[in-house]
């Protein structure tokens, strides 16, 4: 009866692939593009920010859809609003396009993979060309947080930065610290 059981065990040893439910990848193959979620394809195509502002969010540079989203409790003006509504507007239009270039771009990259058409030259190229769309798309969301910091008072950024949940210890919250 041992041995039987020792035999089982060996042979489903045998059977099962070698890290076949430990792999990080697991289920990943049968994505579309394989380096992209489809929650990440439907963010880049929709202009969402997908934390790409971290640096200025929580540096005391609030966003301007965050912004708007909290349009009452800020006291925000009429003139704020438009203002802040515009800036939205040409950063997820600009941000829509460079994402959906994105997705095209890493398309193109999964298809040079599938058919195997790469050369070290052409996919220096491709990578190069995401790596820099997704540094425009990076700064077209960087550079709306400048913008709408401007915008705000003193008195509604601390706010913003209270409701947001962010407290008195947002890492400077704009100011320019040095570490000794």
């Amino acid at each position: 009866m041992r041995a039987a059981a020792v035999a089982l065990l060996a042979f489903a040893a045998l059977a099962a692939p070698a890290g076949a439910d430990t792999s990080p990848y697991r289920g990943m193959e049968t994505r579309e593009i394989k380096a992209l979620s489809a929650q990440e394809v439907a963010d880049l195509e929709a202009g969402n920010g997908m934390s790409l502002a971290l640096a200025a969010e929580l540096n005391g540079f609030p966003g301007p859809r965050h912004v708007l989203d909290l349009a009452e409790p800020l006291g925000l003006s009429e003139a704020q609003r438009a203002a802040i509504a515009a800036l939205f507007e040409a950063m997820r239009t600009e941000a829509v396009a460079l994402g959906t270039a994105v997705v095209a771009r890493e398309a193109e990259l999964e298809q040079g993979f599938r058919t195997a058409s790469l050369d070290e030259r052409s996919l220096g190229a491709k990578v190069m060309e995401i790596a820099e769309l997704r540094g425009r798309l990076r700064t077209a969301h960087l550079r709306q947080h400048l913008a709408t910091r401007d915008l705000l008072d003193r008195h509604q950024r601390v706010l913003y930065d209270r409701l947001r949940g962010y407290g008195d210890a947002g890492g400077g919250h704009g100011q320019h610290r040095h570490r000794h």
